[in-house]
């Protein structure tokens, strides 16, 4: 199920600033050679992570699923220059892509691909975060936004990609477990007082969240 039609989707990446070359190529070697291409954020929300990392000059992002690095590129475009990009992959495969095109993009000084379970991982890091990026396991989505939340600013943006689930989530006869816990996700954290929320339709969704407390709620 596509949330666009093709011509929407054409004329909307038409309308969007293009792609830069180097990810152009990561897009095309990602779709033509990796189980799962869909994974990859592409064009269009590439360069919304792209803006959105600009607007925020962020000096800390961490990214809980790396896939082949298309999304910690976007990410990096916007880092100052001091800054860093934390991101985590449990598939050791990928890793060897990804850090061909961050080497190709001059960005390995700025960016630190850990593999291995995000939630044992998450735990050990020390940044304050600026920016979350979560695109990862479905059914953990939960999981990472507690263990992650303490350690975001006051003011950080967490994004939560794939909340619309190609549309599945608002067809109540899809009830696999995957959809219903990505329903699950986009219920609860409407409950959590010390974050501001708006679920964005780009691409399969992107929930924006803001940190606007400490409250440390976290209704189950």
């Amino acid at each position: 199920m596509e949330i666009l039609s093709s011509a929407l989707k054409a004329y909307v990446e038409t309308h969007t600033a293009p792609e830069p070359e180097l990810l152009y190529h990561l897009n095309r070697i990602t779709r033509r050679d990796h189980l799962y291409p869909r994974m990859v954020s592409g064009h269009w929300q590439g360069r919304f992570l792209s803006f959105l990392s600009k607007l925020i000059q962020p000096e800390f992002i961490l990214e809980i699923g790396t896939y082949t690095g298309y999304a910690t590129l976007c990410l990096a475009e916007g880092l100052q220059p001091t800054g860093k990009i934390v991101t985590i992959e449990i598939d050791p495969e990928l890793r060897l892509i990804a850090e061909q095109y961050f080497t190709a993009a001059g960005k390995t000084h700025q960016i630190d691909l850990l593999n291995g379970p995000a939630l044992e991982i998450i735990p050990q890091l020390n940044y304050p975060w600026d920016i979350v990026f979560i695109d990862a396991e479905k059914y953990e989505y939960q999981d990472y936004l507690i263990s992650v939340l303490p350690q975001v600013k006051i003011g950080g943006v967490i994004l939560v990609d794939n909340v619309l689930w190609s549309g599945q989530v608002a067809d109540p006869s899809f009830q696999d477990k995957k959809t219903n816990a990505i329903r699950k996700f986009n219920d609860w954290v409407l409950t959590l007082p010390e974050l501001e929320v708006v679920m964005l339709p780009v691409r399969d969704g992107i929930t924006l969240i803001r940190k606007v407390s400490d409250k440390s709620i976290y209704p189950l």
